[in-house]
Formats: structure tokens, C-alpha cells, sequence
């Protein structure tokens, strides 16, 4: 960005003029939420005057608590890097930074008003920044032991936690996330794809429905605390690698939200694994994950790492999208986020294969439209159990499926209370597939609408992608398969023409279902032409849900 673009302020503090010490060569690093100078020993932070929602420093106030909040939670892993919150005021011929309060400086107290406060650094030797000692290839297993020996105590010790917080934790890591979600909505097709969206949203279901039990035992063990939230390779310093965890310095923790910083210990751990693996070091990813676990004793951490690896990588997609709506940011900055952010989404869908969501799939439609034998195509294509209601009916009366039973519309056996508990029994068998991870096709007419939403209600309770397959046919076609099915005698299912007539009248259409996830068929065209739309239109709905060879 060219000086001039840059606020006042920001201008001024690129000469020497406001320091009290020698500042050598500056130089500025911006980010969509801080101005970074350096000069020769030391660094300033200022926060930008944003508002995201989560983050807030919109008022000089809040940029000083801020300021404050950073200070007191990196002095944690880092205490003698960060030296104070240090004033700007404006005086007659321009700024001054007020260093007189911070030790070892000296100096009188400037006047003037102060106009913005800086967190004051020593600075690191950059080349033993933990990202460029990645890129020369100048990390090393003993390295690695030394970070994991380092956070290990921090976790255990320093890092605060109280059933309070492990509960207020818990909500919050659900609340971030499907914040993530509605905030990289706007860069779909930006840096994120449609596809990846979906897979992406479809994880977050799955996890917690199925991941429910170990996420409460990490709250009652105090697995969450006050974290680092943002421990990637260049927040890390390993300035002597001879001095063991005491050369490395971990620094830029997130102090803007609780909400953020009050998460799983396997956050910050996840976060380095991710930047490693994103950086093409999927060894020493093992390698510190390997190290932490044992020194740790969390024998539940590999079961939440992919869920934790996956809402980082969402975090840093999101984040370097933000940089393509920063005013004033260069373009070949902007493409070079773009891609960046790109890279991270991409790296998101790789951990949300690890728990491939299950698919719940109703058919819907009248008598001999052929919802069982698209039920069946279907469930061998997308790997899924097939729950015939037809079937499940004849078993809770003690009777053989195959058993013919001429009973009225909704009378005797097909009455409208033994359709419901039909339809309770088909939702009790098929929740046990769901949550096991696997899809489930419920063969059923599901006429009424009040058993497609207890079906939806059923997907969401387990985590599962829900789709409703209407089923549809020319009433030739299906007055000609009522009759040969009845005459053959061997289907679980007893409709005839008059049961179709009187479904007909009686058929609540699924309005209610929304339309991205009602697949309607004509089953009167050829079988494979049927199929191939609805697994189509399922892999749209939820792509790691429907094998590749099935679309």
C-alpha cells in the first residue's frame, strides 16, 4: 500500500520522528485488523478501528482494553518479548509514541491528546521465526518435542479453567462455528466453492450428533481453557534452539473474544498440526501431535483432532478472505489471500472426510408410482439400509410381509394409529443406522406431512443430510403395476387401485420440504434415467454422502 493511502498516523509512524529510541530502518505489516511497524529493536502493534462481530475495536477505549487484554495473555508464553501498552499523542508537529512508562526507556511524559495506544514488542530475530526455519527446511524433530514440552504445562497450568468456563467453552466453540459458516457465505465462489460449502456445513451436523459423548467428557475433564486460539508457525520464535521449551517464545495469542479463547486445549494443538500440514509438513505434524498426547495423557485427543483441524482451516479461510474486502490493500495482495484462503477450505474438506455424514432419504408419492424399487436402486448405489414401512407394518403384527392383508383404507392394519407407530418404528430402526454412520432410505408413502417433518427432526438430531424423493407415474402406468403386483403376491405391500384413488385425495404435497432438498421423479421413464436423477440430486444435497462412482 502506498504511504499515502495509509491513515495519517500510520504515516507519521514510518519515520523516526515519534520514537524515543533509535528506530533504523521501518518497515509496516498490515493485516485485516492490525498495523504492524517495526523498527530496529522493537515493534509496535496498533489495532485497526473494525468491527466484525466477533471482534470489535471500533473505539479508541476498546483498542486500549484490547491492547491491555494482548499484554497480559502472551506474557503467558512469551514474558519477555512484550514490554507494555504504550500511548500516540499528537502533539504540535505531528506524533509521539509515549514510552515514558515502560521500563528501561525513560524519558519525560509527552503532552498532547492521545489519539491511539500500541503494544510495544522487543523485536525477534526473524530468521528464527518458526515459518521461515520451515521454508529452509530447518525444523526438526527436537524442535517439535520442544514446542509440545512448552504447551503441555501452559495447558495444564497457566492456562485458566473452571467448570464455568469448560461450560461456557462448549457453547461457544458450536456458537464459532456456525458464525464461521455465515461468515465465508459471502466469498462463495470467491474462495470457497458451493461443493465445499456443503461438505463443510454437512460435517458440522455430523460431528456434533455423533461426537456427542467424548465433546461432554472433554467439558467435565476441564479440557477447556483459556488457549492460545491462533498458535500457527509464525506466531512461534524458537530464538535458541539449545535452551529446550525456554528458547522458544509463542507469541500472538487471540485476546479480542472469549468466546474465541476459552476452547478444547486441541485447538491450540490442531492449529500448529494444520499450519503444518498446510505448509507441506504433515510429518512434524505427527510428529508434535505424537509428543503432546503422550506428555499430556488426553487419551480423547485423536478422536476431536479432525474436528478442531477442520474449524481452524475454516478460520484461516475465512480470515484471509476478509483481506479481498480490506480498503486500500494491493491487488497481487488480494490474489495471493485469495489463493491462500482457497488452499485452507480446501485442506477443511480433507478433515471433514474423516467423518462422512450419513443421508437420510424419504420416498414420497402414492400407491404403484415404484418408490420401493427406486428405494432400492438407490440405497445399493449410496451404500445405504433400506426400512420398508410395508415390512415393519405386517412384523409388529406378528405377520409374514409377504402375508396379503385386504384391509380398507385406513382401517385394521393400516388404521391411522398403526401407521404412526409404523412410522415411530421406522424412525427408532433407522436413528440406530444414522448415528452409527450410516444412510439410511425409508421406503414409505409418507403422505401426511407431519411424518416428513418428524423425519427431518430425525435428521438433525442425528447429524444427517436429509433428502425427500417424490416418486411420480402416469396413471396408466401405475393401474397396470397394482394389478400384476397383486396377482404375483409376492410384494410386503397389499395397495390396490381404490387404495391409490383414495391416497390421492387425501395427499398432503411436500410444500414444506424445502426446495433444495424435494427430488421429484416421473418413474415412468426408464429405471437408470430415474436413478441417475435422484443421485444427481442427492450428491448436490451431500457430496461425501454419495460415493463418486454413483454420480
Amino acid at each position: 500500500m502506498p504511504a499515502t493511502d495509509l491513515p495519517p498516523l500510520i504515516q507519521a509512524l514510518l519515520t523516526s520522528a515519534p520514537y524515543s529510541h533509535p528506530a533504523g530502518r521501518i518497515s509496516l505489516i498490515q493485516t485485516h485488523i492490525s498495523y504492524v511497524i517495526l523498527t530496529r529493536d522493537y515493534v509496535y502493534k496498533i489495532k485497526k478501528p473494525v468491527d466484525f462481530g466477533f471482534l470489535n475495536y471500533s473505539t479508541l477505549g476498546r483498542r486500549r482494553y484490547y491492547c491491555g487484554r494482548e499484554l497480559t495473555l502472551n506474557r503467558r508464553l512469551c514474558s519477555d518479548t512484550y514490554l507494555g501498552v504504550v500511548p500516540i499523542r499528537k502533539i504540535r508537529d505531528g506524533y509521539r509514541v509515549d514510552t515514558s512508562s515502560v521500563r528501561g526507556f525513560g524519558g519525560s511524559e509527552p503532552t498532547g491528546p492521545i489519539v491511539e495506544y500500541a503494544v510495544l514488542m522487543r523485536r525477534l530475530p526473524e530468521e528464527r521465526m518458526m515459518n521461515h526455519l520451515l521454508e529452509q527446511n530447518a525444523v526438526d524433530n527436537r524442535m517439535i518435542d520442544d514446542i509440545a514440552a512448552k504447551l503441555v504445562p501452559f495447558h495444564q497450568s497457566s492456562a485458566a479453567t473452571s467448570p464455568e468456563i469448560a461450560r461456557y467453552g462448549d457453547w461457544a466453540i458450536r456458537y464459532n462455528v456456525r458464525e464461521n459458516a455465515q461468515q465465508w457465505t459471502p466469498y462463495i465462489g470467491r474462495t470457497i466453492t458451493e461443493e465445499q460449502d456443503r461438505i463443510l456445513r454437512a460435517y458440522m451436523d455430523a460431528f456434533y450428533a455423533r461426537r456427542a459423548d467424548v465433546m461432554q467428557r472433554r467439558v467435565d475433564e476441564l479440557r477447556i481453557r483459556e488457549c492460545h486460539s491462533d498458535l500457527r508457525s509464525d506466531a512461534i520464535c524458537i530464538v535458541d534452539p539449545n535452551a529446550g521449551p525456554d528458547g522458544i517464545c509463542v507469541m500472538d495469542c487471540v485476546e479480542f473474544n472469549r468466546r474465541i479463547t476459552h476452547v478444547d486445549v486441541a485447538r491450540d494443538v490442531t492449529f500448529l498440526a494444520m499450519d503444518l500440514e498446510y505448509r507441506g509438513r504433515p510429518d512434524l505434524a505427527g510428529e508434535f501431535t505424537r509428543q503432546y498426547i503422550e506428555r499430556a495423557n488426553d487419551p480423547d485427543l485423536p478422536d476431536v483432532m479432525p474436528y478442531y483441524s477442520f474449524y481452524n482451516a475454516c478460520v484461516r479461510g475465512k480470515v484471509e478472505s476478509f483481506m479481498l474486502d480490506v480498503p486500500g490493500v494491493p491487488d497481487s495482495q488480494k490474489r495471493a489471500a485469495a489463493k491462500r484462503a482457497s488452499r485452507y477450505f480446501e485442506l477443511a474438506c480433507h478433515y471433514a472426510e474423516s467423518l462422512p455424514p450419513a443421508m437420510l432419504v424419504i420416498t414420497c408419492g402414492l400407491a404403484g408410482t415404484g418408490k420401493s424399487t427406486v428405494a432400492r436402486n438407490v440405497a445399493r448405489r449410496i451404500d445405504a439400509v433400506v426400512l420398508s414401512s410395508d415390512v415393519i407394518r405386517k412384523q409388529m403384527s406378528g405377520l409374514d410381509p409377504r402375508e396379503r392383508v385386504l384391509d380398507d383404507f385406513r382401517a385394521g392394519l393400516y388404521s391411522a394409529t398403526r401407521t404412526d407407530r409404523t412410522y415411530d418404528a421406522l424412525f427408532d430402526d433407522a436413528r440406530e443406522h444414522l448415528m452409527a454412520g450410516r444412510s439410511v432410505v425409508l421406503d414409505a408413502s409418507f403422505l401426511r406431512r407431519q411424518h416428513r417433518r418428524a423425519a427431518t427432526r430425525l435428521a438433525r438430531e442425528t447429524g444427517a443430510q436429509f433428502a425427500c424423493v417424490e416418486v411420480s407415474a402416469r396413471e396408466s402406468a401405475i393401474r397396470e403395476r397394482l394389478a400384476g403386483r397383486l396377482a404375483r403376491g409376492r410384494d410386503a405391500s397389499d395397495a390396490r387401485w381404490d387404495i391409490y384413488v383414495q391416497q390421492k385425495r387425501r395427499y398432503q404435497h411436500p410444500t414444506e420440504v424445502p426446495r433444495e432438498r424435494l427430488v421429484k421423479v416421473d418413474n415412468t421413464r426408464p429405471r437408470s434415467a430415474t436413478v441417475r436423477t435422484i443421485l444427481d440430486a442427492l450428491r448436490t444435497i451431500s457430496p461425501l454422502s454419495v460415493p463418486k462412482t454413483s454420480a
